[in-house]
């Protein structure tokens, strides 16, 4: 697979956040996303096995590894790897943007934050979605046809003022639909 990395930290979002966690981030994505603040570009390539080894290493005892990118599941051996990290009892989530359709084991924890494009295959499938806001709340992709049970993030982009006021305004006036995202992880100073 192609990498830009693999770290050990706390996941700083949504319903895991403060969640020990193994990172294996993805390099490359299918979109272009101006307010994307991820350095996903290629650092290296690595093997299904010598990825599990690396996760195995990095976390100890830690067995909540998470998928993220860029995108993911754009690589051809992504299944492979969820298959063997799935083996060797870990728990597997996924961040994913949800363009492309992918069939996940039913264990796998799959968060979606539509873009550009959404499969909606992938938005019934999530466990949660993660919705971006950069000046507005992103309410068209509420009509996607998200599981019933899919919690909805409302991400302010970048921690910014502006995007947290919009944010925290969406979630009081819609309590049933939405809950505040905030990325902990870079409150506190880690990635």
């Amino acid at each position: 697979m192609r990498l830009a990395e693999i770290f050990y930290t706390l996941q700083g979002e949504g319903a895991w956040t403060g969640t020990p966690a193994v990172f294996v981030r993805a390099a490359g994505c299918n979109l272009a996303c101006r307010f994307c603040d991820t350095d996903y570009s290629y650092k290296f390539d690595a093997g299904v096995d010598e990825i599990v080894a690396r996760v195995e290493e990095l976390g100890g005892g830690c067995r909540f590894v998470v998928l993220t990118g860029g995108e993911p599941l754009i690589q051809r051996e992504s299944q492979r790897l969820v298959a063997r990290l799935i083996e060797r009892g870990f728990d597997v989530h996924i961040e994913s943007n949800g363009t492309t359709f992918v069939e996940l084991p039913p264990s796998v924890w799959l968060t979606v934050s539509p873009k550009e494009r959404l499969d909606p295959r992938m938005a019934e499938r999530a466990d949660e979605a993660k919705l971006i806001v950069d000046g507005r709340v992103p309410e068209e992709w509420l009509s996607a046809p998200w599981r019933g049970d899919a919690t909805i993030w409302l991400q302010p982009e970048g921690n910014k003022p502006k995007n947290i006021a919009l944010a925290v305004e969406a979630a009081l006036a819609h309590p049933s639909r939405y809950r505040l995202s905030l990325q902990t992880h870079k409150f506190i100073g880690i990635r």
